[in-house]
């Protein structure tokens, strides 16, 4: 089974890969942009039958820092 989390920084939290990447934008002409927010895609290749709450626990131990990060969860279906 297969799971993917993603995580990004809570809204408030300062980004500065982010402005980079928006600021590199700009400098490669593309105007339209407005705001950027670099984030972490993470999947898991798992063993069948863990349960979402044992992807939640890997996520508040490990994978993402829950005081300036939010994360959520998709299962993949026949991954």
């Amino acid at each position: 089974m297969k799971a993917r989390v993603f995580i990004t920084l809570k809204s408030g939290v300062l980004d500065p890969q982010g402005k980079a990447i928006h600021h590199a934008l700009e400098g490669l002409g593309f105007s339209g942009v407005n705001d950027v927010r670099a984030g972490k895609l993470i999947e898991l290749d798992l063993a069948d039958g863990t349960s979402d709450s044992d992807i939640e626990d890997m996520c508040r131990k490990l994978l993402a820092n829950t005081v300036i990060e939010n994360f959520r969860i998709e299962r993949l279906e026949n991954a």
